[in-house]
């Protein structure tokens, strides 16, 4: 490999307070709310981000940044064109993992489970909540599909404001939200020489059962 592309030397040191069983709650999803509530606090514009990982039905796996929208004891939801190749990996292999890192805390969330869609009536409810250029956007766009120019999208949003001068932008049938039903949680706290602590929760006759995984 050439110097360019030589990265061996580039480190971080990782400084935060360990991460103990006892810190632990029984719940996962009240452990990820508390992390999330901590991360809302220090960086509330990325602290929703997470890495949606899916594969399709011969096992290749896409990856992509997208946006958690609400959560509970149900599972993990976001909203997207089911026609995009997340929506097409799904319909293949409804399975996903989601991960969420925090920098300045250097903490990891990766959550693993089945993916249902959610109902018409909760796509349509959210997407009405969207600003209306999101809307717009997403109304025009057959998202993950190859398009000739960006001109021809700009002109498609043209059109669509041109049609919709209200923004009452109608919510396409194709657009929606999914929701991943966990069966396991990893919870990752950095530490330092990368002794690092990682706690797993695993779904064990509808039981959450914690262990320590080594770094």
């Amino acid at each position: 490999m050439n110097k360019q592309g030589d990265l061996t030397a580039t480190r971080r040191e990782y400084i935060a307070n360990g991460l103990n069983k006892s810190d632990l709650q029984n719940d996962p999803v009240s452990q990820f709310a508390a992390w999330m509530d901590e991360t809302l606090q220090v960086m509330p514009d990325d602290a929703t981000s997470m890495t949606l990982a899916t594969a399709n039905a011969q096992g290749m796996p896409s990856a992509r940044i997208v946006l958690l929208k609400h959560f509970d004891q149900q599972g993990f939801a976001w909203y997207t064109d089911f026609r995009s190749q997340k929506g097409d990996d799904l319909a293949e292999n409804p399975q996903a993992e989601i991960l969420f890192y925090w920098y300045p805390f250097e903490r990891q969330v990766r959550i693993q489970g089945k993916v249902v869609k959610l109902s018409s009536e909760q796509g349509k409810k959210y997407f009405n909540q969207r600003p209306v250029g999101s809307r717009i956007s997403a109304a025009v766009s057959h998202q993950s599909h190859p398009v000739k120019s960006r001109e021809i999208l700009e002109n498609a949003v043209e059109q669509m404001e041109q049609a919709h001068p209200e923004g009452d932008i109608p919510h396409p049938d194709y657009w929606g939200g999914y929701m991943l039903i966990p069966s396991r949680f990893e919870f990752w706290q950095g530490r330092e020489n990368r002794l690092h602590d990682r706690f797993q929760y695993n779904l064990v006759n509808g039981e959450w059962v914690v262990q320590r995984l080594q770094p």
